[in-house]
């Protein structure tokens, strides 16, 4: 069923209905984990300060409504409640809310919390099972704990930035907030096994390990061999051709051999076959710079059509270079749903499809405290599992 279609049935359906989750993070990575468990049936409450959350007003805002498209996303599928900690009313409703919740989700620097009177040993005091998900820039504890966290940040301490680029050009960031989101995942998961060991406990994520996880065996082979993978722009040291080449049209395609029956198939389409030094990932690793000037010159002498009809049937892994405007209309993407309309705004789906009980979309991020009176005065209940309506 496509989200469209479950959308009236309200929230509190799929495979984690009746989990409650009190979101009180901010920005991407742990609204991300919270809205993970909210597209799977979870009832997420999202909290935010005086003046909201700042993924309200950052990048790009619907010039229908003024409200931020990031934050449609991230935050779909949760109702939200203004709240102002450093107040005891409000502190008190938060910790009522808390009381009769499965998981709470915060990132605030380590000990905040503590400070403001609201931390682990208050909450757990009062619900023993509570799962507290903390996500941060270090973790909890360590030199950096106290330092800010930014996904940036991370992605230079971890080494990524400074594998990534072109050999003679500096160190590169990635292009997307890729380390927020990579920890949302991690997050959500974590909270998913704190769950199921069915104990309260304090479950401790951060962006520098979530990321440092996604270097595979570079920890290790820096370690045991001393070697350091070095900057190749698209390449990679242990798969050759891997990258992106222009074709004879300007448009643009992508090359990877990272299987040896693959690597074979395109040393055949370049009339490479008969040199076995290119037979082994090792051979070709060795030989990278020709075998990339061959790459190069076989999709420059032809369409981006045209080598991927010829890629495509000798079975072989090639991809074409997308913008925005042409995944939209990519037949895949379009037969598959990758991008789906939730109210009108066009997002991605949910991340995974489960056959026997899928997630669902109800509605987008919403304004500024749109539920806060309904909460203050009914908490989690009754009744408040159905959808809240457009707003």
């Amino acid at each position: 069923m496509t989200p469209e279609e479950n959308a009236d049935t309200g929230a509190g359906t799929g495979p984690l209905a009746g989990l409650r989750v009190l979101d009180a993070s901010t920005v991407l990575a742990g609204p991300n984990a919270a809205r993970y468990l909210g597209d799977f049936g979870a009832d997420v409450i999202k909290v935010e300060r005086p003046g909201g959350d700042s993924l309200r007003n950052m990048a790009w805002k619907d010039h229908r409504d003024g409200i931020g498209l990031w934050w449609k996303l991230v935050n779909r599928n949760k109702r939200t409640i203004v709240l102002d900690l450093r107040d005891d009313a409000d502190r008190d409703v938060f910790c009522d809310l808390a009381a009769e919740a499965d998981v709470l989700i915060e990132n605030s620097r380590p000990g905040a919390l503590e400070r403001l009177g609201v931390g682990p040993d208050v909450l757990h005091a009062r619900n023993p099972g509570l799962v507290i998900v903390r996500v941060t820039g270090f973790g909890q504890d360590g030199p950096y704990a106290s330092r800010a966290g930014f996904a940036s940040i991370a992605e230079g301490v971890s080494g990524l930035a400074a594998l990534s680029g072109e050999p003679d050009g500096p160190p590169t960031l990635p292009a997307i907030a890729l380390t927020d989101e990579v920890t949302g995942l991690a997050a959500a998961f974590a909270t998913m096994v704190a769950l199921r060991s069915g104990e309260g406990q304090v479950v401790d994520v951060n962006l520098l390990e979530s990321i440092v996880q996604l270097l595979g065996p570079l920890p290790s082979v820096y370690a045991v061999n001393g070697e350091q993978q070095p900057r190749l722009g698209s390449g990679l040291p242990y798969t050759v051709p891997r990258g992106v080449y222009q074709c004879s049209d300007g448009q643009w395609v992508v090359v990877s051999t990272s299987s040896d029956t693959v690597a074979a198939r395109v040393m055949t389409l370049l009339g490479l076959d008969h040199r076995h030094e290119f037979a082994t990932f090792d051979g070709r690793g060795a030989h990278r710079a020709e075998l990339d000037g061959v790459m190069a010159a076989y999709c420059s002498q032809r369409t981006r059509d045209e080598v991927i009809a010829e890629f495509t049937a000798a079975e072989a892994a090639i991809g074409p270079i997308y913008d925005q405007a042409d995944l939209a209309v990519d037949e895949h993407v379009v037969a598959r749903e990758v991008i789906t309309d939730l109210d009108g705004v066009p997002q991605q789906n949910l991340i995974a499809r489960l056959s026997a009980t899928p997630g669902a979309l109800h509605w987008n991020g919403r304004p500024l405290d749109a539920d806060g009176d309904d909460i203050r005065r009914y908490g989690w209940s009754p009744g408040n599992q159905a959808s809240p309506g457009h707003v």
